[in-house]
């Protein structure tokens, strides 16, 4: 049997997904809704990996968010400035509980 893997260092890259990041913030906010500078914003104060890196990581958090059938616009910020981002209700359930396997939403 493999020796158990020690905890990650807080400046390791996270073993998550961006499925499951997106998903995580978004369901940390109380609206369960984020700007993308919002989401953003709680990648880098939850994984501190993301805050010294290039920003190209952001390319990954809008290709995911724009491709992934399981995230869906969810109306104009107050500002006009950008969309809010939410889980599409049918994955909102398995998000919940952790299960970040990559489906088609079932519209």
């Amino acid at each position: 049997p493999a020796a158990p893997r020690p905890p990650p260092e807080p400046g390791d890259k996270p073993a998550q997904s961006y499925i499951a990041l997106i998903s995580t913030a978004i369901l940390s906010s109380p609206e369960k809704k984020l700007l993308l500078s919002d989401i953003y914003q709680w990648i880098m104060d939850n994984y501190p990996y993301f805050k010294n890196k290039e920003k190209s990581w952001r390319n990954s958090v809008r290709h995911n968010l724009s491709l992934n059938e399981c995230f869906v616009k969810a109306g104009r910020s107050d500002n006009g400035k950008g969309h809010f981002w939410a889980i599409h209700p049918a994955n909102l359930e398995d998000f919940a509980k952790g299960d970040y396997h990559r489906r088609r939403a079932r519209r």
